[in-house]
């Protein structure tokens, strides 16, 4: 028994020593860190800001976006300079044709006579697509001071003497009275308009360049992304705008936001404004600058000028149904300097892609305009 005793005893001791010449192990508290640690490692992520989400802007071949809308066209347009167009917004000159074509449309007083009638001035930047155009009218100072910052060249017929010191300088080009006459029933006044090859014939006999000149100040606006649009809801100031009210007596127009469409729409004169050239659409916009301007008033005929030449004028900016209030300036020194637009903390605006409508609406008559 004895010796049993003592052949157990050396195998336990035996084992014993086994365990202690081993690898010790680690104690678990440090086998437990480790773990985690490599658990941490395995499932962490690189972060990700909103920067550094891209969404790329694929472009077909052959097109580019334009510089007045951010829109797809033909790259054969790149450097072809657009038309400021004069057209008539008296009653009698409806329908319009054309207006849908156009890229950018400014609505602002023509004369302080008629409840201060306002005419329309629409840039198209594809003017060779052009079927018919107007019905064309008289030229008044601001006009030119406005199409200059386009590079544009300006459509109208005539105008009175205070257009001759603006017309005067190398950076102003025009055409005027030499346009095509439509029998319409109307009078002659009415008739004018805008048809295919006018314009080629015009720059021809001008010897006007069909495409930007040393004189093109560059694109008026920065332009958002269509996969990453401007939201004003996020803005100081935004405010619902479903609808705008101009203080513009005689032809009482107004624009509805589309939800729809996401676009605004044109009316005036009680009624949905429409191009006949163009299946009778409605007038849309994507944007709206609303600019509030002095004037000047010339004689009593009613001829006058906006003071355009400004800093720091009280605005708004519209789209998708939301407003925000927007300073605006335009300085004199070149007079082709372009009209800028700036938010409540000073940056400039961001529009978006699509075309724009332009309200200059007179500093006595600001607090008649209703946005709601």
């Amino acid at each position: 028994m004895k010796g049993k005793l003592n052949i157990l005893l050396a195998v336990l001791i035996f084992a014993f020593c086994l365990a202690g010449c081993g690898n010790e192990e680690e104690p678990v508290e440090n086998r437990i860190n480790v773990d985690v640690q490599q658990e941490v490692e395995e499932t962490v992520e690189e972060p990700t800001t909103e920067e550094e989400v891209v969404v790329e802007d694929v472009i077909p071949e052959g097109m580019y976006r334009s510089e007045l809308t951010n829109e797809l066209i033909s790259e054969e347009l790149k450097n072809q300079r657009p038309i400021a167009v004069m057209v008539d917004n008296e009653k009698t000159a409806l329908p319009h044709f054309g207006i849908s074509q156009a890229d950018v449309v400014y609505e602002l007083m023509n004369s302080t006579k008629n409840d201060r009638i306002t005419r329309l001035m629409v840039l198209v930047k594809d003017w060779g697509s052009i079927e018919q155009l107007g019905s064309i009218r008289s030229l008044r100072p601001t006009n030119i001071l406005l199409a200059v910052e386009w590079n544009a060249v300006i459509c109208h017929d005539g105008g009175p003497f205070y257009n001759d010191p603006y017309l005067e300088p190398d950076y102003v080009e025009n055409f005027s009275g030499t346009f095509s006459r439509v029998k319409n029933g109307k009078p002659y006044e009415f008739t004018e308009y805008i048809l295919p090859g006018d314009l080629e014939k015009n720059f021809a006999s001008k010897g006007y360049s069909t495409e930007y000149n040393e004189y093109y100040p560059g694109p008026h606006y920065q332009f958002a992304t269509e996969a990453n649009p401007v939201n004003l809801s996020d803005e100081d100031g935004a405010i619902a705008a479903d609808k705008v009210i101009f203080p513009f007596k005689h032809n009482g127009s107004y624009l509805e936001y589309d939800e729809e469409s996401g676009l605004y729409k044109y009316f005036e004169y009680g009624s949905a404004h429409v191009d006949a050239g163009n299946n009778n659409v409605q007038t849309t916009f994507k944007n709206v600058l609303i600019q509030k301007c002095t004037f000047h008033q010339y004689d009593e005929n009613g001829y006058l000028i906006f003071n355009c030449i400004a800093e720091a004028e009280e605005g708004y900016y519209l789209t998708n149904g939301k407003a925000i209030p927007v300073t605006w300036t335009k300085r004199g020194d070149p007079e082709i300097s372009i009209t800028r637009y700036y938010d409540a903390e000073g940056n400039e605006i961001t529009l978006n892609t699509g075309k724009t409508y332009i309200a200059f609406v007179p500093d006595d008559n600001w607090s008649q305009l209703v946005i709601q």
